[in-house]
């Protein structure tokens, strides 16, 4: 441990911290650079080590150089010399795939590869940055999003509704809290799934060995409740194309879920679904699953259905959206693929 060269020049007080982390028990002696980037999405090791070489990490209140090495129950800070730009929200111009719109909500159809909200390492290009160019005095939402009621993962795509109003936003969160929200999604994922239909649950937390992801603690004894049902909707021998509709919504909960009992979403990187899971050892089928993963370059997920009941109305609403394009071409490979073999 040190004090840095320039630590006179900038004072923690001038400061901001943007990402604070506890190693977790069972956590194995780590150099502070490499514990960091397994916990924070998209960070650089160069900037992770620059930060080190300005004194801005602390490990228990004091301040680390990089080869530090990390141990269980060490609290883990990173400062920075500006605030985290997630509360930077510049608006830009760009254009919205809006499904449906009044006076109090809108529905919008999220491209794949399009982040929600900005965060460490995206900070535009978010949907949030259309929204708030398109649309002014949008509510925040409990987290200071603002127009947010839910949201999807970067690389899925589908439906969400936004907020135009206090009021709205405070009965549109009611109905996602209170499970009567309605949403399916389509996916695509390894292996055959034998039982026609079925029901995960088991608690979500994050993995307390990377940050990056989360897992199921199927006692409920971390986490939060998570409820997933499932329904197959055509089989390809090696993956399976599947509907999910969410009882709760939590953090990756349909990529966890199916990963726990034991399919892996196709292409889902963070989970390990961009590897063959299933099938032959022949070079052949290895190339045909390659060329099927640059086809979808992204998890095989999409939220396809989304409904609720009208914040002023009271009627309830239900919006359907197509599946996008890299998915389509991605099941009709597999259907060939699969009639081929069956022939």
């Amino acid at each position: 441990m040190d004090t840095p060269e320039n630590q006179d020049e900038i004072s923690q007080d001038d400061l901001y911290e943007h990402h604070g982390f506890m190693a977790s028990k069972g956590q194995e002696p780590l150099r502070v650079d490499k514990f960091l980037m397994n916990f924070i999405e998209n960070a650089t090791r160069n900037k992770i080590q620059q930060a080190a070489k300005k004194g801005h990490i602390w490990v228990n209140g004091t301040i680390v150089k990089q080869n530090y090495k990390v141990k269980a129950g060490d609290e883990v800070k990173v400062m920075f010399e500006h605030p985290p730009y997630e509360f930077l929200l510049t608006p830009e111009d760009i254009p919205l795939d809006i499904v449906y719109e009044d006076d109090v909500l809108l529905v919008v159809n999220k491209p794949a590869g399009m982040v929600v909200h900005p965060g460490h390492g995206n900070y535009s290009g978010t949907l949030i940055n259309a929204l708030v160019y398109h649309f002014e005095n949008l509510p925040n939402n409990s987290s200071d999003r603002p127009g947010l009621v839910h949201r999807i993962d970067k690389d899925t795509s589908g439906l969400l509704v936004i907020a135009k109003t206090e009021s709205a936003m405070t009965h549109l969160a009611k109905q996602f809290f209170d499970k009567s929200s309605e949403r399916e999604y389509v996916a695509l994922v390894w292996g055959n799934v034998e039982e026609g239909e079925g029901t995960v649950e088991g608690h979500i937390a994050r993995n307390p060995k990377n940050r990056l992801q989360m897992m199921v603690f199927p006692d409920g004894d971390e986490g939060k409740e998570a409820v997933t049902h499932y329904k197959v909707l055509e089989r390809f021998g090696y993956v399976t194309l599947i509907s999910c509709k969410l009882e709760t919504g939590r953090t990756h909960q349909i990529r966890v879920h199916m990963k726990f009992i034991g399919h892996t979403l196709f292409n889902d990187e963070r989970y390990g679904g961009d590897k063959i899971l299933k099938g032959t050892t022949f070079t052949k089928y290895k190339q045909f699953v390659e060329n099927a993963f640059k086809i979808l370059p992204r998890q095989a997920l999409h939220a396809k259905t989304l409904g609720f009941k009208h914040p002023v109305t009271g009627e309830f609403m239900r919006f359907n959206s197509e599946l996008p394009q890299d998915m389509v071409n991605c099941i009709e490979k597999w259907r060939g693929y699969s009639k081929h073999h069956e022939s």
